[in-house]
């Protein structure tokens, strides 16, 4: 079966970050494509080394010179996160060579240990960049795989009926089931679990028994976009809070989840001040919540959380795939007005509510009127981002937008 290569957003910046530093570090998820990107980005000019197997790992660790001399840059060396203790070495060897870009590209699939080892070895010589699993405007290019994003326009995607919409949902974002539609997601949503509980869990915390993180992590998709009580999550899987805070930790650091954060301002009101989380992707979101057909997830009791985490995670892998760090929070007060993604922007903040319903009302923006309110001239047009075809005025400065112009 041929392989099929979906063009990334994040090509051009990675591009241009190899020709400005000695080293690149590209992180993400397992199985996000960093690897096809860099075969398909740099082909025959940089090798790429894995240092996953046993074997390799043994050789890098023991004899880092004589590794890093046996492999000369230009290089890509995959899964960093093995073999931490090349990276003193790779600095000695960009040292060697200053002023020399593009020398070494560095991949790993988790952030928390990796980026302290990054910033402390290659601190000023790396870039760093994040690929996440696909976007739906990255979904939506893939029949046009020639056309480069340098030149893309920033059009629309395609409309989707409610099925087509639920079946993309449920069957995610990562490359391989999205490339492979004749492969079953749920058998694939599975094996992928299995294998980042066993590598990538393990790896950053020696958990014996895993059983009780995968509980845990089923609990946690129960939860997506609420905001998180961390004493009732705990409570309810059987662990200590400090666990809990630890364990999402872990979900934070190898990218399958997102913490949106509350956003503070000085207005006068007590707000909220836990965050929410959301997961990665859709796809594995459903698998753990028990969903496999369209039907019961669109009109389930997580339908809407689910649609909420559909454009909160497209806007946040969007942000990452431009090479810029998400500015996203929610905003909630005591009293319970609450908006769902408010985007800091140079010019304001923008706040966004996001609805199932395909019937756009004006009630919609009750929410978004009063933080327009609140926040004054800081205040930009909001938006109801909901799955129509049709944009729509919902009073002044709130517009109704289709999650296809988004």
């Amino acid at each position: 079966m041929t392989d099929i290569y979906i063009p990334r957003q994040l090509s051009p910046i990675l591009r241009k970050a190899a020709d400005e530093f000695p080293a690149v570090v590209l992180v993400g998820p397992r199985q996000s494509g960093k690897t096809t990107l860099l075969r398909n980005l740099f082909g025959e000019q940089y090798p790429i080394i894995s240092l996953e197997p046993p074997d390799v790992r043994l050789a890098a660790q023991s004899d880092p010179r004589g590794f890093l001399n046996l492999y000369p840059a230009p290089i890509v060396f995959d899964e960093i996160q093995y073999a931490p203790g090349l990276l003193p070495y790779i600095k000695e060897k960009i040292d060697a060579n200053r002023g020399k870009t593009g020398q070494y590209i560095l991949t790993g699939s988790q952030n928390l240990l990796l980026m302290s080892q990054v910033t402390e070895s290659l601190a000023g010589r790396a870039a760093v960049l994040k690929l996440m699993p696909l976007t739906r405007r990255e979904i939506a290019r893939m029949a046009d795989n020639n056309f480069p994003w340098e030149n893309s326009p920033a059009s629309s995607q395609p409309s989707e009926t409610p099925f087509e919409l639920w079946k993309a949902i449920l069957r995610g974002s990562y490359p391989e089931p999205v490339s492979h539609p004749e492969r079953d997601a749920h058998l694939w949503q599975s094996s992928y679990i299995q294998t980042y509980l066993e590598r990538d869990v393990r790896n950053l915390r020696n958990l014996g028994d895993l059983t009780q993180f995968q509980v845990f992590l089923r609990a946690l998709a129960a939860r997506s976009a609420q905001i998180l009580n961390l004493s009732d999550l705990a409570r309810d899987v059987g662990i200590a809070v400090n666990t809990a805070k630890d364990w999402i930790s872990i979900l934070e650091a190898s990218f399958q989840v997102i913490i949106l954060r509350p956003y503070y301002a000085n207005i006068g009101k007590r707000l909220i001040k836990s965050p929410k989380v959301y997961f990665t992707d859709t796809g594995l979101l459903c698998y753990l919540v028990g969903l496999r057909d369209t039907e019961h997830a669109a009109s389930g009791p997580m339908g809407g959380a689910i649609f909420e985490n559909l454009v909160i995670s497209d806007l946040y892998k969007t942000y990452l795939h431009r090479g810029e760090d998400p500015a996203m929070y929610y905003w909630r007060t005591v009293a319970g007005s609450e908006v769902d993604v408010v985007i800091e922007t140079q010019s304001g903040l923008v706040p966004l509510e996001i609805k199932l319903s395909q019937t756009p009302r004006l009630e919609m923006a009750k929410e978004l009127h009063a933080f327009q309110r609140d926040f004054k001239e800081n205040a930009l047009p909001g938006y109801v981002i909901y799955p129509g075809d049709t944009a729509l005025p919902l009073g002044e400065g709130v517009t109704a937008l289709p999650l296809n112009r988004l």
